[in-house]
């Protein structure tokens, strides 16, 4: 923000707007109370010269911290009005030196695309180009633009700014917190204002996704590895500033897929996903093979895949329903009812 643009605002519409800029006035002694309607050149005109000089207030200097902690508050609370809308990724060369065989890549927000190829195939070297918006300065020479421009360096080198938020497959938790505190540490974290509200959201997303439902109060290290897959995909998705989310093989979570897609597109992020399974690959709106360390064809999914799709789910719910009744020590039958097909792991 601009030191005229700064000056000339109201100290209430700066603290509706800025709220943590009330810590800021206090950290620095500067009562504001009653004076909220004052624009900032207006509250600093009114101390005279000795009330300056005793206190060692320098007017410029403050207005210019106070431009430069918003700022640094916005990129750290991730309210940025520069949301990352696309992911455009230029070819580079495959693990033997030829050249990838697509133009460009575009991912917009709120697409699934899954990355499939055998293992060893080259799926985290793409990743990789992606989280650190590679400039043709990795092994693979690709560039990657966002909006279609060239990347901020925020993206390449501040800690709080991460592209790319990853959810691996082994979820071990070692702290002794309980659900509710774990959330509400990630919670403060981000200076959320509406911290309770949020982290009753994600626990209820949580147990929206999880198979056997856990309470607030439960600690941590006794959570399933759904339940703690779970966890963290509604915390990831609510609370993480991250524009892109990587999940690898979400099909052995032990969770409720389908809506673990939803949730996270709900929270506008770009959703890649590795995975081997067939169901996942189709739910995606495309799907990017790698071979030999490049991206080898990029394929959208047809209308006839999604017909297969819907009798790949049929027969995943019948297999669930079978899994149900072994859990439940039921004799297994040939003939599975409908309704027993829903049952939730």
């Amino acid at each position: 923000m601009k030191k005229i643009e700064l000056e000339n605002r109201k100290i209430s519409g700066l603290l509706e707007d800025y709220p943590f800029l009330a810590a800021f006035f206090n950290d620095n002694g500067l009562e504001i109370a009653g004076k909220e309607e004052h624009t900032l050149k207006e509250y600093f005109n009114r101390f005279d010269e000795d009330e300056i000089e005793d206190r060692a207030i320098d007017v410029e200097n403050i207005i210019s911290q106070i431009g430069k902690f918003i700022e640094q508050m916005i990129s750290f609370l991730g309210k940025d009005e520069d949301h990352v809308k696309t992911i455009s990724i230029m070819p580079g060369t495959n693990k033997s030196g030829d050249a990838e065989s697509f133009e460009e890549l575009v991912i917009r927000q709120g697409e699934i695309i899954c990355i499939v190829g055998p293992t060893g195939s080259g799926k985290s070297r793409l990743l990789g180009d992606i989280e650190w918006v590679a400039q043709k300065d990795t092994p693979t020479g690709r560039t990657v633009f966002i909006n279609g421009e060239v990347p901020d360096k925020k993206w390449r080198f501040s800690s709080s700014d991460k592209l790319v938020a990853q959810l691996s497959q082994n979820m071990n938790f070692v702290m002794d917190l309980t659900v509710f505190e774990f959330v509400e540490l990630h919670a403060e974290s981000r200076l959320v204002e509406n911290k309770e509200e949020i982290i009753s959201r994600i626990i209820d997303k949580a147990n929206d996704l999880a198979g056997e439902k856990f309470s607030p109060e439960t600690p941590i290290t006794s959570l399933s590895g759904g339940q703690s897959r779970a966890l963290m995909i509604a915390d990831t998705a609510i609370l993480s500033k991250s524009p892109i989310i990587l999940i690898d093989e979400i099909e052995n979570a032990g969770i409720d897929r389908k809506r673990a897609l939803k949730l996270l597109l709900s929270e506008d992020k770009i959703v890649l996903m590795a995975t081997h399974d067939p169901i996942l690959a189709l739910m995606g709106d495309r799907r990017i093979v790698i071979k030999n360390g490049g991206i080898y064809k990029v394929i959208e999914t047809t209308e006839e895949e999604r017909n297969i799709l819907s009798t790949l789910e049929e027969m995943d719910r019948t297999l669930l329903a079978y899994r149900t009744k072994l859990r439940q020590g039921e004799i297994i039958t040939e003939i599975v009812e409908t309704e027993e097909m829903t049952v939730s792991v």
